[in-house]
């Protein structure tokens, strides 16, 4: 997957977004990378982590060799697809993030996230969506996809006959665009109390956002 867009990253928070991008923004694995390469025993969210020593780690990650590559693909098949997305916020303008899941049969097939930037939850929402739709096209040609989200503002602006926010400018035209190209999408709204498994990933997305300088 190419880099997805981002506003506002701090540079210690955007070059973590590279390593993400690196790892197809799958987040356990580039986070443990990040961890793995830290000295002594503190890790990317260790609070005694300094950003000197992220910084130093994140270089070391993307001066090496990029992780093994298998195709990535799942084959285009009958199967069906569940993607769970989400968006966070912290103050509803300031570190965003974005998660995404993948599900088929049932199974967690592909956890991501990443840092969105300096941005609004609805914004996050937008990038979330974006997020998911790219890592699809990129592993399958699915028969049916099931979008799981609980924002109002974006299902009423992708599905429906709502206005949206300016804010998804970056993002709208190629979610229209990736939905065009599945054979078959619906989706269903989340209330609060539903379990969304892309909302922890949206979290550390924030995380990262957060980070700096």
């Amino acid at each position: 997957m190419d880099r997805l867009p981002t506003k506002g990253l701090s540079p210690l928070a955007s070059r973590v977004d590279d390593v993400l991008a690196r790892y197809g923004y799958e987040i356990g694995p580039a986070i443990e990378a990040i961890d793995d390469a830290v000295t002594g025993y503190g890790g990317l969210f260790d609070p005694g982590t300094s950003d000197g020593e992220i910084r130093t780690a994140v270089e070391a990650v993307l001066a090496a060799d990029p992780p093994a590559e298998g195709d990535g693909s799942w084959g285009s098949d009958d199967r069906s697809v569940v993607l769970y997305v989400d968006g966070s916020s912290r103050g509803n303008r300031g570190p965003a993030g974005a998660g995404a899941v993948l599900r088929t049969d049932g199974e967690s097939a592909v956890r991501l996230g990443r840092p969105v930037g300096r941005a609004g939850n609805n914004t996050a929402e937008y990038a979330a969506l974006h997020l998911g739709l790219e890592a699809l096209a990129a592993r399958c040609d699915p028969a049916a996809v099931e979008v799981r989200i609980d924002s109002r503002t974006v299902t009423d602006d992708v599905w429906g006959s709502g206005d949206g926010v300016d804010s998804a400018a970056p993002y709208r035209p190629a979610i229209r665009d990736r939905l065009a190209a599945l054979s078959a999408c619906d989706w269903t709204h989340l209330a609060d109390s539903d379990p969304n498994p892309a909302d922890a990933r949206a979290a550390v997305g924030a995380d990262i956002a957060a980070l700096g300088p």
